[in-house]
């Protein structure tokens, strides 16, 4: 009777090693896998070592064992001690043999039962906005922070990049491995396009929680500007948002969100890859099949272009295209900044100082951050020394908003800022509703896409002071420029000046 305790086939170095690195394996992914239960922070690299680097080196010892089983076989073989034959012999009686089984059997079921629970947590840590944001955090630093401040901060990144089935799943892991590729190899481009062209289409996700059929009814909303001089003039805007859509009680579609009526089909075709230049638009009835076709009467497109450019069929994501990963511009941030207390009005010029030091170019956050402070002291020591002292402990607090504003919104390893990221909600900083909507477009029959201001919204008050103007109508106010451009306002857009900092 033999005394060993598993086959002879099992006593060679490579399966040895094979078991003590599978049971060290083992026994460190058990003890994470513990922590991890109860650790209240989540670290995306614990997670990484934990779910996908440990299970190679699991896998990797169990795969050694019979590997070094077969090449002690061979030697056997070669040398005479086992008779040649061509399947194994397996004899229950054998302790060595039955030791073996039994061993073999409760291993597997152990590692089945482990495989199973390591690849839901892998593909559950794989999913997470902790995986997104964090692994590649020099790379993902911009949009990780830009998600974090943005309304879809409680939103999982894969609901809106990948969305539910297997076929999409299947596309985004794909396209992580080049991803992770161009991170290694320190490919990427800096800033990140956004993926315009491989977005899973917005009624497949954004759908799944907005339902456009059921949105109806105005939005009330002020929008804080302060002017750009040493008062900071405060000249906020209050207006009723049309955001309209389809009466349940009726079927009706109307306002704004009729662009995305079930019963109207809007289709467009755009010149740049940013979609801003969109000169081709085509309206169909679903109900009745009319069509119409508009197109920019200044820079019509040619014959040849309209059959070789893709026409794209218009959903959310064509005004909605920032819905998480938002950079505001300098301007825009700082007027947020002082609605809210954060910086300080009353001091003299704060927001033509703090948007100039904002929009400056610089090569890191460290550098910027420094800047800033140095700027804005700079500033008041030189211009208002009299009260410099007076009002230092508020131009500190300002400073530290200021660079606030500045790191959840500009990234300059990554070349990330609100100028690289068109905006098109609105029509201020970017073209926006005006790329169809500036009263250039006709069809043939001379029907025009409207220019009207009143037909999005209504202005209910503006301005401040002796100049206040509150509407007494429902027809609402007509826009007053705080500064007298006399009426240029109406024949250029908004975003020929406004870019984001001081016009």
């Amino acid at each position: 009777m033999s005394n060993r305790k598993f086959p002879r086939l099992a006593y060679n170095w490579l399966s040895i090693i094979g078991a003590f690195v599978a049971a060290i394996s083992a026994l460190i992914m058990t003890f994470l896998y513990v922590i991890d239960l109860f650790a209240s922070t989540t670290n995306p690299y614990f997670g990484i070592f934990l779910y996908m680097v440990m299970p190679v080196f699991l896998i990797g010892g169990l795969v050694l064992i019979p590997i070094g089983m077969f090449w002690q076989w061979r030697r056997f073989k070669k040398y005479g001690q086992i008779e040649p034959a061509l399947w194994p012999k397996m004899d229950l009686n054998d302790p060595g043999q039955r030791n073996a089984v039994f061993l073999f059997t409760l291993v597997s079921v152990l590692f089945l039962g482990a495989t199973a629970i390591g690849s839901y947590q892998a593909f559950h840590f794989s999913e997470s906005v902790t995986f997104c944001g964090k692994v590649c955090h020099a790379v993902m630093k911009p949009e990780h922070t830009a998600y974090l401040n943005s309304p879809h901060a409680r939103v999982a990144c894969v609901e809106c990049h990948v969305g539910p089935g297997a076929d999409w799943y299947a596309k985004s892991k794909l396209s992580g491995a080049y991803q992770v590729y161009a991170v290694l190899a320190n490919v990427y481009p800096r800033p990140i396009p956004t993926p315009i062209k491989n977005l899973r289409p917005a009624r497949e996700t954004c759908e799944q929680c907005h339902w456009p059929d059921k949105f109806f009814g105005s939005r009330q909303k002020i929008f804080d500007h302060y002017m750009y001089n040493e008062e900071n003039t405060h000249w906020p805007i209050e207006m009723l948002i049309k955001v309209g859509g389809t009466d349940v009680r009726t079927g009706e579609a109307t306002d704004i969100h009729w662009h995305v009526n079930p019963d109207v089909n809007v289709e467009y075709i755009h010149r740049d890859e940013k979609r801003l230049d969109i000169p081709w638009v085509r309206v169909i009835n679903v109900k009745t099949g009319d069509t119409t076709i508009y197109e920019n009467t200044s820079e019509p497109l040619a014959e040849a272009e309209i059959d070789s450019l893709p026409i794209r069929i218009m959903d959310c994501v064509d005004c909605h295209n920032r819905p998480s990963h938002i950079y505001h511009s300098p301007d825009y941030s700082v007027d947020q900044a002082m609605a809210a207390g954060q910086v300080d009005p009353n001091l003299p010029s704060i927001k033509s100082v703090a948007v100039e030091a904002m929009s400056a170019e610089y090569e890191t956050e460290p550098q910027a951050l420094a800047a800033i402070d140095q700027a804005v002291n700079e500033y008041y020591k030189g211009s208002h020394a009299d009260v410099y002292d007076s009002v230092k402990s508020s131009i500190m607090t300002s400073i530290a908003a200021i660079q606030g504003e500045f790191s959840r919104n500009i990234f300059p390893e990554m070349k990330v800022k609100w100028s690289e990221y068109p905006n098109n909600i609105g029509h201020f900083d970017w073209p926006g509703c005006m790329r169809c909507h500036a009263g250039n477009h006709a069809s043939e029959q001379g029907q025009v896409i409207t220019h009207d201001c009143n037909a999005c919204h209504l202005i209910l008050s503006q301005g401040s002071g002796d100049r206040r103007q509150v509407s007494s109508t429902e027809e609402g106010l007509e826009f007053v420029h705080p500064e007298d451009i006399s009426e240029a306002w109406r024949e250029m857009p908004c975003n020929e000046c406004h870019t984001g900092v001081q016009p």
